[in-house]
């Protein structure tokens, strides 16, 4: 199995402090974002590899930050460079996540993190039920707050937790039940990301995919316990710096 950590955004909400800093290494709490996520990634022992997805304009920091993990981490990180130098030719996170897929010719499982992600969860839980369920799978929660929903991919779920309604950003969401960006797909599920994109739809905002892929076959999702923060703007990361408390 192999961890996609999608960074290759440019992240304009938050200048200037991601303007020569990529926002998955912005420091919290003196450890950058990135090192949160690859600490839960090695938890779980049967993923090989983490491929980091980078722009042309930070894959430098990356590089840099990769020859350093790597010293101490007992899994392969590859960092790649989509190509990209500015929100004008961004390739769009589901189209980085096909860029990884096609440019590694990876044929296995897959778990997708958003690189700013900063979750408080333990990632081996979701792992856990990904094994057990053997399905494609989005993490999760209830969320009762109707801004923060408008912001979010959001659904409803039957009895066994399987979505049977999506919308990503909705004015008038339909359930309190918000989806985050970590994902997990089944081998047999990368070409539907091809095909997804063959047909024209957006290759922004990776909830765009599940929502689609839904209707097609059957997508789990796992609630979790614990929070996932979204660093927005130079005032939220402010504030995540008081109040967030790593494991």
């Amino acid at each position: 199995m192999k961890a996609l950590i999608l960074a290759a955004g440019y992240a304009t909400r938050l200048y200037p402090l991601t303007k020569d800093t990529p926002k998955a290494l912005l420091p919290v709490k003196g450890k950058p974002i990135l090192d949160y996520i690859t600490d839960e990634i090695e938890t779980i022992e049967e993923i090989n590899e983490i491929v980091i997805i980078s722009n042309d304009r930070f894959i430098g920091d990356f590089e840099d930050w990769a020859k350093t993990r790597q010293e101490t981490s007992a899994k392969k990180i590859t960092v790649i460079n989509d190509g990209t130098t500015s929100d004008e030719n961004k390739l769009g996170a589901i189209g980085d996540m096909w860029y990884a897929i096609d440019k590694l010719n990876i044929d296995e499982d897959i778990v997708v993190i958003a690189g700013d992600n900063l979750f408080t969860y333990r990632l081996k839980d979701s792992f856990d039920t990904f094994t057990s369920r053997k399905m494609d799978m989005i993490l999760a929660k209830q969320i009762p707050i109707l801004s923060e929903l408008q912001r979010m991919a959001v659904g409803i779920l039957d009895s066994n937790n399987l979505i049977v309604d999506m919308e990503e950003k909705p004015k008038n969401p339909k359930s309190e039940i918000a989806f985050f960006a970590t994902y997990y797909y089944k081998r047999e599920t990368l070409p539907l990301i091809k095909e997804y994109l063959d047909e024209g739809n957006t290759p922004d905002a990776p909830g765009n995919f599940p929502s689609w892929l839904y209707t097609r076959k059957p997508v789990l999702a796992y609630l979790f316990e614990g929070d996932c923060i979204d660093i927005g703007t130079p005032e939220s990361y402010e504030e995540v710096q008081k109040t967030f408390k790593p494991r």
